[in-house]
């Protein structure tokens, strides 16, 4: 995904609205107080969130972009100390979600437009040496096809960084499977991890999510869990396993947008900027696509997008 240099270059510089050759269009901002949105270690969400920033900019707010960790950052959130995040994955972070907003200092306002999926995910070679995959009870009877020197006799998943949330943890040990967890430092070791092991036709078995580039450029398959409930994650005796939670799959669903509750009273124009914001999954994937592969600059994928859509995000803020 995103590299260092370009996370650094956006929390140090940001995108210049005014360079992008869009002025105030006569919006009045409720407030000079600087709007913190916050930034994640993901290109996606990085896109969202500065698309946001600059529509915003454009209508007269003072934005700040804050780097905060997905699932700790609700703590900001709850006390006012950052203002809104524009991704929270159905997948991972609904638990956090509907604890923060059953406070009521934190509120969700609406989907995105984009439905998110994350899940275990193999190339198709790998099918070819574990003939019952896609369904998970096939993992166990393959687990040394998966195995790698360092885990060896046990299968490897490579999982998501530890801030994502997940459960991965927890489900290798509700559904007894033969695998050790090892979760990748950053979004772009993750995907590092795929490019290598497929251009080799090396074993390998990770998390993998959509929107993203890598489902369309890789040929392969995500792993059939039990189906995901709310029960099965929070009701031990729901699922296969009678004594553990977290034996099924990952939820899928809406990618939300969530804020602290008094965005609505000191920036009610923002607000509504934010609740109207609206990608689809393929806008987002060749957005995704053009600065992971094809080397684009963040600041450039976005400006790009801000001029050929300009009626469409200058209607969020009329």
């Amino acid at each position: 995904m995103t590299s260092h240099r370009t996370l650094k270059h956006l929390l140090m510089t940001g995108i210049c609205a005014g360079a992008l050759g869009f002025s105030n269009i006569g919006f009045s901002a409720e407030s000079s107080d600087p709007i913190k949105l916050t930034l994640h270690d993901w290109t996606g969400q990085l896109v969202t969130t500065n698309i946001m920033a600059e529509v915003l900019k454009s209508a007269g707010y003072n934005i700040e972009l804050v780097q905060a960790d997905y699932i700790a950052q609700f703590a900001g959130l709850k006390t006012g100390d950052l203002h809104v995040a524009m991704e929270m994955w159905e997948t991972t972070g609904r638990d956090a979600m509907d604890e923060a907003t059953a406070t009521g200092k934190v509120e969700n306002i609406g989907e995105t437009g984009m439905q998110g999926i994350e899940e275990w995910w193999y190339p198709s070679y790998m099918k070819e040496r574990c003939p019952g995959l896609p369904n998970w009870e096939a993992l166990n009877d393959c687990a040394e096809e998966f195995a790698t020197p360092e885990t060896a006799p046990k299968g490897r998943y490579v999982g998501a960084p530890v801030t994502w949330g997940g459960f991965d943890d927890e489900r290798v040990e509700a559904l007894e499977l033969d695998y050790e967890v090892i979760h990748a430092g950053t979004d772009a070791a993750l995907f590092a991890e795929l490019e290598s092991a497929y251009q080799r036709k090396a074993p390998i078995l990770l998390w993998v999510y959509a929107p993203h580039w890598a489902p369309s450029k890789y040929e392969g398959e995500w792993v059939q869990f039990p189906k995901y409930s709310a029960e099965c994650y929070n009701d031990p005796s729901a699922g296969i396993n009678p004594d553990m939670a977290y034996d099924c799959g990952k939820p899928s669903g809406p990618i939300w947008k969530v804020a602290w509750s008094g965005v609505k009273d000191k920036w009610p124009g923002a607000y509504s900027a934010i609740e109207k914001f609206e990608l689809n999954n393929d806008e987002m994937g060749q957005m995704i696509t053009a600065i992971d592969l094809d080397g684009a600059e963040l600041d450039n994928v976005v400006a790009d997008w801000l001029k050929s859509n300009e009626s469409r995000w200058k209607a969020w803020i009329e």
